[in-house]
């Protein structure tokens, strides 16, 4: 028999474990939020985030932890983070939970979520379509949808003009304190979701979809021949040398519809392909 004082223990770790849960990963969903009425708030005289030294969210940093299955990897740490990818948003929905940080969500304030930043952290986050930037503390841990690598507070999307679309194709660079968008950030270190050269000299070209890399071109063949139902016209071999080896990779692209490249992603499990990224050249 259980002691009262053991069963008592025992559902105060299931609660924070399910608490835990539920208040950080809030933004797995991928169904599309929601924010005001159009015009019912104004949001352009929201400042920037000010970026400062703070310590590690006590919660929000395990080394892993699993979301559908999947599991993420947390960064020891952020410094010179760059990567380029899609960017979500999230509203109404999780307005006034808490976030993984422990923070609650405010879809008013300048804030995000990433899957592998360290809690908190800072970003400056450019529409690479516009190339309006913004500074926004990362606080909670999310998108977690294939294609994203960072969700948007309503107010963030905003102001760099994705509110409407839903998605938008962005760059985002850890800063430290005492950075502004007008100043320049030094030399960035490559992030997990981006290869090849991530200056502001972004051309605009679209991004690819990459299944696969081979040091043979016949494996390369059969992955393309594989994969050709899914779009024949959009997918491609390319080589690359790594290390002083050449790779042949298999990419969709270039592409610059995220509901096109979302169709192709989740069309790859039936063909038995679950691993991929997305680059820029």
């Amino acid at each position: 028999m259980f002691s009262k004082s053991k069963i008592r223990t025992c559902l105060t770790l299931v609660g924070l474990t399910f608490f835990l849960y539920a208040c950080s990963f809030g933004s797995s969903v991928i169904t599309r939020d929601k924010g005001p009425r159009p015009g019912s708030v104004d949001v352009s005289g929201v400042p920037d985030a000010v970026p400062r030294n703070e310590p590690k969210s006590k919660y929000g940093n395990p080394p892993s932890y699993v979301v559908n299955g999947k599991r993420y990897y947390v960064m020891e740490s952020s410094r010179n983070f760059v990567e380029k990818g899609i960017a979500s948003w999230y509203g109404e929905k999780f307005h006034g939970r808490r976030t993984s940080s422990g923070e609650t969500y405010d879809m008013y304030a300048m804030t995000a979520a990433h899957k592998s930043l360290p809690l908190p952290v800072y970003v400056e986050v450019t529409n690479l379509d516009n190339r309006k930037k913004i500074i926004v503390k990362v606080n909670d841990r999310g998108p977690f949808h294939e294609n994203r690598i960072i969700d948007l507070s309503y107010t963030a999307a905003a102001k760099l003009d994705i509110l409407q679309k839903g998605t938008g194709w962005v760059e985002i660079r850890t800063v430290g304190p005492g950075y502004t968008t007008a100043q320049g950030s030094g030399a960035p270190v490559i992030g997990p979701g981006v290869s090849g050269n991530t200056g502001v000299g972004y051309d605009n070209s679209g991004f690819y979809i990459q299944v696969g890399a081979f040091s043979e071109m016949v494996n390369a063949v059969k992955m393309k021949d594989k994969l050709g139902p899914i779009s024949q016209n959009l997918l491609s071999i390319s080589d690359v040398v790594v290390n002083g080896s050449r790779v042949y990779r298999v990419r969709f692209g270039p592409l610059r519809d995220v509901d096109l490249a979302d169709s192709i992603v989740n069309k790859l499990g039936q063909y038995g392909v679950y691993n991929h990224y997305v680059t820029v050249n």
